[in-house]
């Protein structure tokens, strides 16, 4: 079964709390504190897949959940960390956030990407020693795992899309033109699912047709099988609109042209100007004596359309739309690839609780229980993440308790672990 949509939720492991311990060996007199850290909580790492072509996979499991970390011991020993989870998806899967839908990372690299990280292991109490505080009874915990819930959205990488009504020939096109071998029968849906396959033109020069079930109108509205597949020609370069010339169903081939244009402007305005080729197709079944080619060929012109005759079943102008497709490519930009537009949002920590501000022999030292999480959370690496601890102790209105109680500039300051000088 296709599958090209799944919602699945992801869990980073915790990160191990570190160890209150102190040395304690035979004829060693106040060893001190060697509470050991603990280990990193394993990440939810996404890789692509050249082998996997749905995601069928994600139809049955839908919660991934990285290992904990193990938390640190006595003798400074380090807790083991995590183990990551790896989940393959198909090249060209996109991540999006599934409560604001937008694009999280695009899969069309080879580059693994982390989707959720692993929370960092605590400090035991051997890094709290200082020499007014030689005996630290506490360590930092450990930091919860990121959590996601996300949508997977498969947009097939093809540099040619053939679209078209149903029955009028993308199937036999595709597997005249490749070695792909989709299901052709004289019946409208009989493919139901897109399918790939790579045209070899001459030594060196190669691309990838996608063969999409086909539209029908009202297809951008959710009818027929369009609207589900309509997005795996998002990233085509170049796009092959086939037409039934013949008649054979009883219907206009210029109306058929305009009601697939339109079908394409009312799922994506700028899909509707990707470059295009039109093929009218089923030469074959052409009437002695009709004006239908004729007058589809004189309409698509005007348009400013590249306009091709072929046959597909008697392989008649195959070559020659070949070539021309491979020229038209040459010309174009690469395959898309989509920016990512996801905004992590602040985390929340609730400021509002009580804390305990003391001076002891020339440091500050500011502890509360908001303000150990808030510690363990933030990264204080990132320029970002800096900026956001200092407005948080800013409106929490530490800094005016402090300077009210005497603090001055150049002043230590210590947080749970986290020591710099204090500046106005």
């Amino acid at each position: 079964m296709f599958i090209d949509k799944a919602a699945i939720t992801v869990r980073a492991g915790k990160g191990g709390d570190g160890a209150v311990a102190f040395h304690r060996e035979k004829f060693v007199a106040a060893g001190g504190p060697d509470g050991g850290d603990g280990g990193r909580g394993g990440s939810v790492v996404v890789v692509s897949d050249d082998n996997m072509s749905t995601l069928m996979d994600f139809r049955y499991k839908r919660k991934y959940v990285a290992q904990n970390g193990v938390n640190g011991q006595g003798r400074k020993m380090k807790g083991r960390d995590g183990e990551d989870v790896v989940i393959k998806v198909p090249r060209g899967t996109l991540i999006r956030d599934r409560a604001t839908d937008a694009i999280i990372h695009d899969m069309s690299d080879s580059q693994p990407f982390v989707l959720a990280k692993g929370g960092r292991g605590g400090w035991g109490n051997q890094h709290f020693a200082t020499p007014t505080r030689q005996v630290p009874r506490f360590a930092k915990p450990g930091t919860d795992g990121e959590v996601r819930e996300v949508v997977l959205e498969l947009k097939l990488l093809a540099d040619v899309g053939l679209v078209g009504f149903p029955n009028v020939g993308k199937s036999t096109l595709l597997s005249v033109v490749s070695k792909a071998h989709p299901k052709i029968a004289n019946y409208h849906f009989t493919t139901l699912y897109p399918n790939l396959g790579v045209v070899y033109v001459t030594e060196g020069v190669s691309f990838v047709m996608a063969d999409i079930p086909g539209i029908i109108e009202g297809a951008s509205e959710g009818a027929g099988l369009g609207h589900d597949f309509l997005r795996h020609i998002d990233r085509c370069r170049l796009l092959v609109h086939l037409v039934d010339v013949s008649g054979s169903e009883g219907r206009d081939p210029i109306e058929d042209f305009e009601a697939i244009c339109n079908e394409l402007k009312e799922y994506s305005p700028e899909l509707a100007e990707r470059p295009q080729i039109v093929v009218a197709n089923k030469l074959d079944l052409l009437p002695e004596g009709s004006e239908l080619l004729d007058e589809l060929r004189e309409y698509v012109t005007a348009l400013g359309y590249d306009f091709y005759e072929m046959s597909a079943a008697t392989h008649q102008g195959t070559t020659e739309l070949v070539k021309a497709i491979a020229g038209r490519l040459a010309d174009l930009p690469p395959i898309r690839v989509f920016e990512e537009e996801y905004v992590a949002p602040e985390p929340v920590i609730d400021t509002s609780g009580e804390l305990e501000i003391e001076e002891c022999d020339g440091v500050w030292y500011v502890e509360g229980p908001w303000l150990q999480k808030l510690v363990a959370t933030v990264n204080f690496s990132d320029y970002e993440s800096r900026m956001f601890f200092d407005r948080k102790l800013r409106e929490a209105g530490i800094f005016e308790r402090m300077e009210a109680l005497g603090i001055q500039d150049g002043d230590p300051v210590s947080m749970y672990g986290l020591e710099f000088e204090y500046q106005s």
